[in-house]
């Protein structure tokens, strides 16, 4: 039987988004989102090649692109090949998109009812699969663990990684790749109203691990994962995450999270309600960088968290413009811009389930959904565990000890 994983954290983070490669650059497009023309669209032949592209959708493509610089950043794929250099039953994958390869689905569909089934192509058919952008993924690298497709709204993203940890500590991998992505097309477009420039085209992917198996392969973690709550309104999420009123280190808001000038909420999307954070706390949204995301936010949201968190250890998110909010017509003002408080264990430690090596000060609370969706999910991202406190000794792997 499998033993425990410890605790789960994060091993590798891949982006295939223009003029952001990295969580640093992320984070920094989110602070300070760049006015004029937008960037040129992310190549996915250059990082994929031909053999990436045949038959593919883009949304596929940019799943591709992304699960491969994770993986890389993982040290799970040598930086020639492709093939994991672990057994790839110990892998699973868990993507999350709610538009990707809708363009698909509805050409296809209107081809049918417009000529026959006949007229269809069989090598392009299988992209109208809705688990497909996940299939690809695992197909692509030999990853035979546990394969999940995502669909679920405003939280699919959060949902996503908190499903693919669920999967690690299930004992069911070892690992699991975790994707979210979303691209505009003249079908998104016309489902959602809104113009291309305002939406997403891109992909994010993080690699989520048992410590125990990180450690075992000398992998370096970037992030560990705190608990994750699902509920019906944003003010019970965010107290379910941080009981006793604690205030974390930063907050991820939901998609275009507008705060009236009092601090309650306002706006079209919703009725007002209270702020569920004191106004103190740097802000950031990253569609303000990236366009609406839909069912990749939450996956996005956790890359540009990580890249907080290295900010935080080297003490220097006082440089970065850390508390603006987005720009755009729904904004508030910006709260907490420049404080440079997100890193000192002040009086904002949380009781609870938020252990006392790591202060609520220290940790990136990331919320999806508001307070008008079905439901909203929440996330704390933690320091990895090697910057809060050392680990004990662990005994070396048993080689009765099941593969997973």
């Amino acid at each position: 039987m499998t033993q425990g994983p410890g605790e789960v954290v994060v091993t590798g983070v891949g982006l295939a988004l223009p003029g952001a490669d990295t969580p640093d650059a992320l984070l920094r497009r989110t602070a300070c989102p760049v006015t004029g023309p937008a960037a040129e669209p992310f190549d996915t032949a250059a990082r994929i090649g031909r053999r990436g592209h045949r038959y593919k959708d883009r949304a596929t493509r940019l799943a591709l692109c992304a699960a491969l610089d994770a993986l890389r950043n993982a040290r799970l794929i040598p930086s020639d090949g492709e093939e994991v250099t672990v057994p790839g039953d110990t892998v699973g994958v868990v993507a999350s998109s709610n538009l990707g390869n809708l363009d698909t689905a509805c050409l296809t569909a209107a081809a049918i009812a417009e000529r026959s089934a006949v007229d269809l192509s069989p090598m392009s058919l299988p992209n109208a699969s809705s688990n497909v952008i996940a299939s690809w993924v695992a197909i692509r690298h030999g990853l035979r663990g546990p394969n999940l497709m995502l669909c679920n709204g405003a939280t699919s993203g959060l949902d996503a990684v908190h499903w693919g940890a669920a999967l690690v500590a299930a004992g069911r991998v070892r690992r699991a790749v975790v994707i979210g992505v979303e691209t505009h097309n003249a079908v998104v477009e016309d489902l959602l109203g809104r113009p291309a420039d305002e939406l997403l085209d891109g992909a994010a992917a993080l690699v989520v691990e048992g410590a125990r198996w990180a450690e075992a392969r000398g992998a370096r973690a970037t992030a560990a994962l705190g608990p994750y709550e699902r509920r019906a309104g944003l003010s019970g999420c965010v107290e379910a995450l941080l009981p006793g009123g604690a205030a974390p280190g930063v907050w991820f808001t939901p998609e275009r999270y507008a705060e009236g000038p009092a601090g309650a909420r306002a706006g079209a999307d919703g009725p007002a309600g209270a702020v569920p954070l004191p106004q103190s706390v740097p802000r950031y949204d990253v569609t303000s960088a990236v366009g609406r995301a839909s069912g990749a936010l939450g996956v996005l949201q956790c890359a540009a968290a990580i890249g907080w968190l290295a900010r935080a250890e080297a003490g220097t998110d006082a440089e970065t413009g850390a508390g603006q909010q987005a720009a755009g017509p729904e904004a508030g003002p910006a709260a907490g811009a420049g404080s440079g408080t997100g890193f000192g264990a002040g009086p904002g430690a949380a009781p609870g389930p938020v252990p006392v090596s790591v202060p609520a000060s220290r940790q990136a609370l990331i919320t999806s959904g508001d307070d008008t969706a079905d439901a909203v999910a929440g996330l704390l991202l933690r320091p990895t565990p090697d910057r809060c406190h050392p680990h004990p000794p662990r005994a070396p792997l048993s080689a009765m000890e099941c593969s997973r």
